[in-house]
C-alpha cells in the first residue's frame, strides 16, 4: 500500500484585488486609523503610496486591512514567529524526562541517575523519578517513598517539587522541575 502524502495548505493573507469584501477597515503603514473605505478607495490609497493592501483579519466586520510592503509584513510575521518558537523552545519548559529506579538500585547506580538528573534540570526539563516496584516488593510502599526521598537528596541542583511522592500501582513517583 502506497502512503498518500498531503500537501501542506499555507494559508497566506490576502492581497488588494484578492480581497472580497465591498468596504474594509483600513490602518496606514505607520499604524494610523484611516477609517472604513470601499475597497476601491483603500487600494487607491494604497497604490498611492507604491504599497500593498494587506488583509490582515477577515473574520471581523468589515475585514481589516493595512497598507504595508507586502514581503516586509511576510518576514516581520516570520521574525515574530520564529522569536515566539525560541522563547517557547528555550529551557525545554513544557518537555518532561523521566527517571526510572529500581527498589534494589545500589547507591552508585542511584549516584549515576542523579547526575542525569542534574543534567536535564540544567537543560530546563522537568523530572518525574520513577521506583518500580515488582512482586512481593509492592507491599514495601513505604520504604520506596524513603528510598525515593534519599535519591532525590542526592540532586545537587536547586529543584521545586511538582507533584510529591505518591504512590500507584506500579510503585511511587515524584514529580520535579528546575527551581529558581
Amino acid at each position: 500500500m502506497q502512503k498518500q502524502y498531503t500537501q501542506r495548505f499555507e494559508q497566506r493573507p490576502r492581497l488588494n484585488h484578492q480581497i472580497k469584501a465591498p468596504e474594509v477597515r483600513v490602518i496606514g503603514p505607520e499604524g494610523e486609523n484611516l477609517g472604513v473605505l470601499d475597497i476601491q478607495t483603500a487600494l487607491r490609497a494604497a497604490e498611492d503610496r507604491g504599497l500593498d493592501l494587506v488583509e490582515i483579519n477577515a473574520t471581523v466586520k468589515p475585514p481589516l486591512a493595512k497598507i504595508v510592503d507586502y514581503n516586509k509584513y511576510l518576514y516581520m510575521k516570520e521574525k515574530r514567529e520564529r522569536e515566539s518558537k525560541a522563547k517557547q523552545s528555550k529551557g525545554h519548559a513544557g518537555e518532561m524526562k523521566e527517571i526510572q529506579v529500581g527498589y534494589k538500585t545500589d547507591t552508585h547506580d542511584l549516584g549515576i541517575k542523579a547526575k542525569q538528573a542534574d543534567k536535564f534540570l540544567a537543560k530546563g526539563y522537568r523530572i518525574k523519578i520513577v521506583l518500580r516496584l515488582r512482586g512481593r516488593e509492592k507491599t514495601m510502599v513505604n520504604i520506596g517513598k524513603q528510598k525515593l526521598e534519599g535519591f532525590t537528596k542526592l540532586i545537587s541542583l536547586i529543584y521545586t517539587v511538582e507533584t510529591p511522592i505518591k504512590a500507584f500501582p506500579g510503585g511511587v513517583s515524584i514529580l520535579i522541575k528546575p527551581g529558581k
